[in-house]
């Protein structure tokens, strides 16, 4: 089994639709922190899992510098966007870590 890990950052806004009073229904930024971890029994024809590049094309192209409410169709909180992540990496990522602020990170296993 080959493994990769990566770390991106990104810096996005986001307002979350909540059904309780908070803060967090106000538009604001994070300068979020997304670890990734990518796995595949066997590598492609240039000997990789996937690109680093490639990762980041799929990932901080798409949401760098984005109000994320205009980039995805759902509540855009830390748990949902992990989800989103690791599911535009498949078939290769079983784990995504999304830290927003530095005692606050939300996880998907896939």
């Amino acid at each position: 089994m080959y493994e990769i890990r990566k770390r991106i950052e990104i810096s996005a806004a986001h307002r979350l639709v909540l059904d309780y009073e908070s803060k967090c229904g106000d538009l604001h930024g994070h300068n979020w922190v997304i670890d990734l971890l990518l796995r595949s029994e066997s590598l492609d024809a240039n000997g990789m899992v996937m690109d680093f590049t490639e990762i980041k094309r799929r990932i901080v192209d798409l949401l760098d510098h984005k109000v994320l409410n205009d980039v995805v169709d759902f509540n855009p909180t830390a748990e949902n966007l992990a989800k989103f992540i690791c599911d535009r990496l498949q078939p290769y990522c079983c784990r995504v870590d999304v830290q927003e602020s530095e005692h606050n990170t939300a996880s998907y296993i896939r």
